[in-house]
């Protein structure tokens, strides 16, 4: 979905860094593009606000709102000074009519949206807890993950991590530091990151917990 041109000048606004574009909860009248800029997503969790997602430039969000008229999911902050297209119901349904292009880009953002629901519900049902903290790592590197060297460093707390896969949080510090004295990861408590620098042996890793956890510890 393009934000230039004409587009952009109708329908662009400057959120300031810092900025909170709506707040889970809210009713939902817009969807947003981000044109320049970085937006997180975050959703409370047993009152703690999780990260969802860090959106960048060509990123689309807060649709579901207006396509199902339901309360925000979720709320959304500019980390820095972000521009984008704020488009109200009526303006996204004109849109997706005229242009296959950007229905097509949205039916795949959903797609995929779902493919993420269904590993989170995958994570959910691991019984072993290290399989499930290493499992939940391996796919947020996969789709949040920054280049850190030869690995991947993704931004995320013990408390987010304990959110997102259901898991009490000392319980989750705990697995996160026996990974990290495997050397499978590189906990940064102080910076909330988690790097990875050979996500093959943590591949391998999951592969072993995988034929433990199915068909138990023979040993």
């Amino acid at each position: 979905m393009s934000s230039e041109g004409p587009l952009h000048e109708r329908f662009g606004r400057l959120f300031p860094a810092g900025s909170v574009l709506f707040n889970e909860g809210d009713p939902g009248h817009d969807m947003y593009v981000v044109h320049s800029g970085l937006v997180q997503l975050t959703r409370k969790l047993r009152g703690n606000d999780s990260l969802l997602a860090n959106l960048g430039p060509g990123e689309f969000f807060g649709e579901m709102a207006i396509v199902n008229n339901r309360p925000r999911s979720a709320t959304a902050l500019a980390l820095a000074d972000t521009t984008a297209l704020v488009i109200d119901q009526r303006t996204f349904e004109v849109m997706i009519r005229r242009n296959t292009e950007i229905a097509v880009r949205l039916v795949r953002k959903l797609a995929n949206r779902l493919d993420q629901a269904n590993a989170q519900i995958e994570v959910l049902l691991m019984r072993d807890l290290n399989h499930r903290v290493a499992h939940y790592l391996r796919r947020i590197a996969e789709t949040m993950g920054v280049p850190d060297g030869a690995g991947l460093r993704v931004a995320i707390t013990a408390t987010d991590l304990s959110n997102r896969i259901d898991a009490d949080r000392v319980q989750c510090e705990e697995a996160l530091d026996r990974l990290a004295k495997a050397r499978l990861i590189d906990h940064d408590r102080a910076g909330g990151t988690i790097s990875i620098s050979e996500v093959g042996r943590l591949d391998e890793f999951l592969q072993f917990l995988e034929m433990k956890e199915r068909f138990g510890d023979t040993t």
